[in-house]
């Protein structure tokens, strides 16, 4: 994303957590999720008889240029539009560069996981016109939590880098280990070439990352940081807002944005939905809306790609599984 991100008016954090709406049952592959107080129902691992028919079936409103794919936790795919070719995703990157973090050095729900000191280069990078950024100030040490919702909240380039440095040694060693991680997760139509999303080399399709979705949102911590609404900068006295403006309505629990010029603009989003009492996570991707325009117009167009997608999804699949469930 290459403007520089606006600071909202307030300096301090509100950071508002995704408390205990979808934890993984380890080693069984299954989602799990609130049915009401303190109690945990598990998802059925299984469609029902007929589900995933009634759900292929729904009407979607596609966005009209691009590509997009959804996906229901639980009953499958909703569908898939555009020719998945890879094309550029600006900073859809980050989500495979917090993955690799997060799998290579995991924290707890809740926890500040490790302590960063930031390198001359992070600060140095704080503030451009040209990419987006956070500040940090050289040989001060911050929690990895903080790092990656600099990261993950505005979208801070210098604090991707600082992260791979951290995590590997170097960003192309740690570019190394994104696309090994890529070839892992099926994801044969992505290459990786940078870890913040600047490079329009770096490219990919939404079904692609609609498996790399799946597998992030596996981890509380994970979910948590992708749905925090804002962030503050610690001696900046900045606050950020989630350049994700869905966030918070319609289910929206995450995920990630990303717009330039070459990549349009690119939304990939998580959101729930209660079917038959059991809440359900919906996952999207929707990639190159508007490329070659600006990026605010761009990311103007994901997100009302996406909102569409959103607002008809949970208003008629669960009637559509309803009726499927009675035949």
């Amino acid at each position: 994303m290459p403007h520089a991100p606006v600071p909202a008016p307030r300096r301090r954090s509100v950071l508002v957590p995704l408390s205990a709406a979808l934890a993984l049952a380890t080693g069984m592959g299954t989602w799990y999720a609130p049915a009401g107080g303190d109690h945990l129902t598990a998802l059925a691992p299984n469609p029902a008889p007929g589900s995933v028919a009634a759900a292929k079936s729904l009407h979607l409103p596609w966005p009209t240029e691009g590509q997009a794919s959804v996906e229901v936790e639980g009953i499958g795919s909703l569908g898939t539009r555009g020719e998945q070719r890879p094309v550029p995703i600006a900073s859809v990157t980050k989500i495979m560069t917090a993955y690799v973090i997060l799998r290579d050095h995991p924290m707890r729900a809740g926890a500040p996981g490790a302590s960063i000191t930031a390198d001359e280069q992070a600060a140095n990078e704080s503030y451009s016109s040209v990419e987006t950024t956070a500040p940090v100030l050289a040989g001060r040490t911050y929690t990895q939590r903080l790092l990656l919702e600099l990261m993950m909240v505005p979208s801070g380039n210098n604090i991707a880098r600082l992260l791979a440095r951290w995590g590997a040694g170097g960003e192309r060693a740690f570019v190394k280990k994104m696309n090994e991680t890529a070839a892992a997760l099926g994801m044969d139509r992505t290459t990786y070439t940078g870890v913040s999303g600047m490079e329009t080399s770096t490219r990919s399709t939404a079904t692609d990352q609609l498996k790399l979705a799946r597998a992030a949102m596996k981890d509380p911590a994970f979910r948590e940081i992708v749905a925090t609404r804002t962030v503050e900068a610690p001696g900046a006295d900045v606050t950020f807002r989630n350049t994700n403006k869905l966030l918070g309505r319609d289910g929206v629990i995450g995920l990630k944005t990303g717009s330039s010029t070459p990549a349009g603009g690119n939304l990939v989003w998580a959101s729930t939905q209660k079917i038959a009492g059991t809440p359900r996570l919906i996952l999207g991707v929707v990639l190159h809306q508007r490329a070659g325009t600006t990026p605010t117009e761009g990311s103007a167009a994901a997100h009302e790609a996406g909102r569409a997608l959103i607002t008809e999804i949970r208003a008629t699949l669960p009637d559509a599984l309803s009726r499927a469930s009675r035949t």
